[in-house]
């Protein structure tokens, strides 16, 4: 069986972070950048733990902090785009992270309303 499109979203969204933290490395900004690759690459790896899952409570509380780490990124992206402390447009970034924590949402909801 294949990835799903949730799957493939967030490794390429991560890809995005990691050449987003490198940018940010050479503008000097090294606190931001690392809150932001921790979270931003988070939701990947959680959504690949919720694939292994060994029940549908499991899989929904692992796609649950994925949302979390999805809302995390959200923060730190508006917080680098609104604080000038690098000169990188994350407006490409921010668009990306609404639609993934829009399908994780969706998900969310769609099974814990499954679990009863």
């Amino acid at each position: 069986m294949g990835k799903s499109v949730v799957q493939d979203r967030s490794f390429e969204f991560s890809l995005i972070i990691i050449k987003l933290y490198k940018k940010m490395l050479e503008q000097n900004e090294y606190v931001l950048s690392k809150q932001l690759l921790r979270s931003g690459t988070s939701i990947g790896a959680n959504i690949e733990e919720a694939t292994a899952g060994i029940s549908k409570k499991d899989f929904t509380a692992k796609m649950s902090i994925s949302s979390k780490e999805a809302r995390e990124t959200r923060y730190w992206l508006k917080l680098i785009d609104k604080s000038n402390l690098v000169n990188i447009d994350v407006n490409e970034e921010l668009k990306l992270i609404e639609d993934l924590i829009n399908i994780l949402t969706s998900i969310v909801k769609t099974s814990q309303q499954n679990i009863k």
